[in-house]
């Protein structure tokens, strides 16, 4: 049987016999099927999916995806309304006990530097993340701002916070 799609075989092909049969089909009952029995697709892929030739690679790859973009620079009134909400932000959470109870949402957008040694966006470019949390200090000391996640945000990297007094409620958080 020719498939179409297929080039034209040649008259002297020596396998032209073996390619012109179709899949051998087995019965239930034959010696083959029960020392070889069919497995399921989905078990077959596992058995080939822990395989990583290159390890390290897949993500790499993911990583050329990632869309940098240049670090915008904030105006001097943003830059001080900021610094304004920073220090509203540590006035209401002055210690890690009050911050714990007052439980103040937050909204904080920043940026992120490309550290991909490999990118063409590495040391001029990243990209901005926004999370959203409850702030539990704001350390002009140590220049950044700690959310009750635990995680740390340079203050230096901030371009924008919202907050309670923006109109952001707890009702935001599941």
């Amino acid at each position: 049987m020719i498939r179409s799609g297929d080039p034209p075989l040649p008259q002297n092909f020596k396998y032209r016999e073996a390619y012109l049969q179709e899949r051998p089909q087995h019965q239930a009952t034959d010696p083959f099927r029960i020392r070889h029995p069919v497995m399921e697709i989905g078990r077959r892929a596992k058995i080939f999916a822990p395989f990583d030739a290159l390890r390290g690679f897949s993500a790499a790859i993911l990583a050329k995806d990632a869309l940098y973009e240049p670090r915008r620079d904030l105006s001097e009134e943003e830059r001080s309304a900021l610094d304004r909400k920073l220090v509203r932000l540590r006035d209401q959470t002055p210690d890690s006990r009050l911050a714990k109870e007052a439980r103040v949402p937050v909204r904080v957008t920043y940026f992120v530097p490309c550290t991909d040694r490999n990118s063409e966006a590495f040391g001029t470019a990243g990209r901005y993340e926004t999370v959203t949390g409850f702030c539990l200090r704001v350390d002009f000391s140590a220049g950044q701002l700690l959310l009750l996640s635990g995680q740390t945000i340079p203050l230096k990297e901030i371009c924008g916070i919202v907050s309670a007094e923006d109109g952001l409620s707890e009702s935001v958080f599941p």
